[in-house]
């Protein structure tokens, strides 16, 4: 299998899934000429052409509403928003037409489309660049949120996402683009929306995370396992609405303590809804309270200091260390 990075792997995600199926376009800012700021969709202008492959105006109402449109009238249209920031300038767009298009006609139309952006902070970028808002999205009924953290399942999860008969919102951690490469199986592969993934199997606790802080998380667990022969349960959410708590809960009943890791801030974020359903599935079977490492409820700070809002490594394994140290 070919070695891939996750711009790779989102590049030839487009690339097969326009190349089958007719009703796949592309647009955005810069997608076309320049294949978009990260390259994302670079090369694909000359494989399908202007009109699937369209350059955009300067406004994200405007690209989020035109491809609610193209979706409704039979289109798969994946716009492409340059940094999540900026999607707020289309939430009106999103919240009041594409989630709620299938409940207002009584499913008598959908609205299959993707709203790529990549999201998250690590990369020193300026403001309303490494916003990770992903609970305004999945606190919205009927849109679909979902957010990858390697090459390979963020191949196999925009798959996922064009073929969806409802609009994905569909996050890029940018730390992670160009960071490792993972081999990515030629063939065509799928990720069910909607389920989570084990990544490491565990008895002694828990560890749930996406996106970027997938590798703090991974590092965390492996040092346990190294320093205090902790063997660690990771698992990585993927989808973050629907929400798989059928998977968390079976794994907190194992191991009977859990670890909660996400950037986003602290209050309402995702981690919140994950302890919420925790404790409504597995409550009797935890032996410590549950723990969250998270960024903290100010803007992401810039440049030198957005280090100290990210969750590392090192403050994951001392979250871990105490609550494995919590008497049961």
């Amino acid at each position: 299998m070919p070695k891939m990075t996750m711009v790779d792997a989102l590049n030839t995600a487009l690339h097969q899934e326009m190349e089958q199926d007719d009703s796949v376009i592309v647009l955005g800012e810069d997608v076309a000429v320049d294949g978009g700021v990260f390259r994302v969709t670079e090369g694909l202008l000359d494989a399908f052409g202007e009109q699937r492959v369209i350059d955009t105006p300067l406004a994200e109402a405007g690209i989020v509403g035109t491809s609610i449109g193209m979706a409704i009238y039979g289109l798969r249209p994946v716009c492409e928003i340059q940094f999540s920031g900026f999607s707020y300038l289309a939430f009106h767009q999103l919240e009041s037409h594409a989630a709620r298009m299938r409940w207002r006609s009584r499913g008598a139309y959908t609205v299959p489309m993707v709203l790529r952006t990549p999201y998250s902070g690590g990369v020193r970028a300026l403001e309303h660049h490494s916003e990770s808002r992903e609970a305004y999205w999945a606190h919205t009924p009927g849109l679909k949120m979902v957010i990858p953290s390697t090459p390979r399942n963020a191949r196999a999860l925009l798959i996922s996402a064009i073929r969806d008969p409802d609009p994905v919102i569909f996050y890029e951690p940018k730390a992670v683009y160009r960071a490792f490469r993972e081999e990515v199986p030629e063939e065509e592969e799928t990720w069910p929306i909607g389920k989570a993934q084990v990544v490491r199997e565990g008895e002694q606790l828990t560890m749930i995370s996406y996106g970027a802080m997938m590798r703090p998380t991974l590092e965390a667990a492996d040092k346990l396992a190294q320093e205090d022969g902790v063997e660690v349960e990771v698992i990585d959410v993927l989808t973050i609405a629907p929400l798989d708590h059928e998977t968390f809960s079976e794994s907190a009943k194992k191991t009977g303590r859990v670890l909660i890791v996400h950037e986003a801030p602290r209050s309402f974020g995702p981690g919140a809804e994950i302890v919420a359903r925790l404790v409504e599935n597995s409550f009797w079977y935890l032996e410590a309270p549950i723990r969250r490492v998270t960024g903290y409820d100010v803007v992401i700070p810039l440049f030198a200091y957005e280090k100290a809002y990210l969750p590392s490594a090192d403050r994951i394994l001392r979250a871990a260390r105490e609550t494995l140290e919590t008497p049961a």
